[in-house]
């Protein structure tokens, strides 16, 4: 394992609200050869690796409760499995609640074996989510799907319908993540099972796809969440303003930093720093997620 990090948060800033992180990262990672760099890199910089060292981050930044997924982003597939267990450790049997956690799946049908292993964790204490990405293969779009993908799928909607698990699925622009994939993945199952779309469509193209799909599936009934982390410029922006404009959506958005993948104060200002009413900041940051994954 690398040394640790010499760049930290900076102490003594903390928040001025209550804040449930519903999008963070735990688990060490090697660092990777990424686009053919000749030596490999860590470029998150630091790693939380267990428990006590997010919660010390937690402390530090002022934030009460957070959701812990696998760490992930180099192209081996397998790899964010060998993380799952960490999130149990930090996770399961936890009095207090501060952390809950995600069950790391993947959308390939070449993953079906990890697949079934990982799904055997469902049930466990605190454990509230399915997390998957397309960007190590797979697809959202059921219409893509063979016959035996389709099988694999209906069994992980099983599982998430079964134990009203949120299933968050990442989304950018492009490939299998692309977020009009996504909407049609919550066309087929939102209405059965709680689908929380990360990264509200995940870029410029992305959030311009989402945020009207995104109302118009409120609307109709679907089962449909979403989160600012990674949103560029005027993502955040026009989200909420359609949401005060319809008047429909105020406890579907959730705050998320995606750390360490992103940058926690950048991802907080992204919202506070808007002219929202106070009420609605409220929501975001904590009383939207304390409903959907419980007191």
């Amino acid at each position: 394992m690398a040394e640790p990090s010499l760049v930290r948060f900076k102490k003594g800033l903390k928040v001025t609200r209550k804040v449930f992180d519903i999008h963070t990262h735990i688990g060490w990672m090697d660092g990777f050869n990424y686009y053919g760099l000749p030596k490999p890199v860590n470029p998150t910089i630091y790693t939380d690796n267990d428990r006590r060292a997010k919660i010390e981050i937690m402390d530090n930044l002022g934030v009460e409760r957070s959701v812990v997924l696998s760490n992930y982003g180099i192209p081996i597939p397998t790899q964010p499995f060998t993380l799952n267990s960490v999130v149990c450790d930090a996770v399961v049997g936890q009095k207090d609640k501060r952390l809950i956690g995600g069950i790391w799946f993947s959308p390939m049908l070449k993953m079906k074996e990890e697949n079934e292993k990982a799904l055997k964790l469902a049930g466990e204490d605190n454990i509230k989510i399915l997390k998957a990405t397309c960007l190590l293969g797979g697809n959202w779009n059921p219409a893509e799907w063979d016959e035996e993908t389709a099988a694999m799928w209906e069994n992980i909607i099983s599982v998430a319908e079964k134990h009203d698990y949120v299933m968050m699925l990442h989304t950018s622009p492009g490939g299998g993540s692309d977020v009009s994939n996504a909407i049609k993945f919550i066309y087929k199952y939102g209405k059965r099972i709680k689908v929380h779309v990360a990264h509200a469509g995940g870029g410029v193209s992305g959030h311009i796809k989402f945020v009207p799909e995104f109302f118009k599936m409120i609307k109709e009934g679907y089962k449909v969440y979403t989160d600012t982390s990674w949103a560029v410029g005027f993502g955040p922006r026009y989200l909420f303003d359609e949401m005060l404009k319809q008047g429909v959506g105020e406890d579907r958005v959730l705050f998320g930093s995606d750390e360490p993948w992103s940058d926690f104060w950048s991802e907080y200002y992204k919202v506070d720093g808007l002219g929202l009413p106070e009420d609605l900041k409220q929501k975001v940051f904590w009383d939207n997620a304390e409903a959907l994954f419980g007191a």
